[in-house]
């Protein structure tokens, strides 16, 4: 069952940035394969959804009270998924997880926002404070 790991995370003040990773647990198994999704999990809220990439990397999709702020990329060849964060917010604070995500049947090349099981990481913790 495919694994995934998250780097980056750390303390920023707000309007700082950070970028953060995912990547396979075991570095052969590629991700190229799979539409990524990032996530969020703040303190007493559930995880919630933050954006997703198709495996090509050619569409993405992000959550309203990230749009213009994140932008999730991919590089295939380091078969590694990014999640940059820039004008960061108090709100922004939570552990972030990466997953594969769903596709839909009817259209190509998309992703949706909801994960498929087993994949999550550990998780790596963004805080943003001043």
């Amino acid at each position: 069952q495919l694994q995934l790991v998250e780097r980056g995370g750390g303390s920023v003040q707000p309007g700082g940035s950070l970028r953060l990773s995912c990547a396979s647990a075991v570095s052969t198994v590629r991700l190229d394969y799979f539409s990524i999704g990032w996530f969020r999990e703040a303190p007493g809220k559930e995880r919630q959804g933050v954006g997703c990439i198709t495996n090509s990397g050619g569409y993405t999709l992000y959550e309203d009270d990230v749009k213009g702020r994140f932008t999730i990329s991919r590089d295939n060849t380091r078969n590694t998924v990014y999640l940059q964060m820039n004008n960061l917010k108090f709100e922004d604070s939570a552990v972030y997880y990466c997953a594969t995500v769903s596709e839909p049947v009817v259209v190509q090349d998309r992703c949706e926002m909801a994960p498929r099981d087993g994949s999550w990481g550990p998780g790596t913790q963004v805080t943003v404070s001043s």
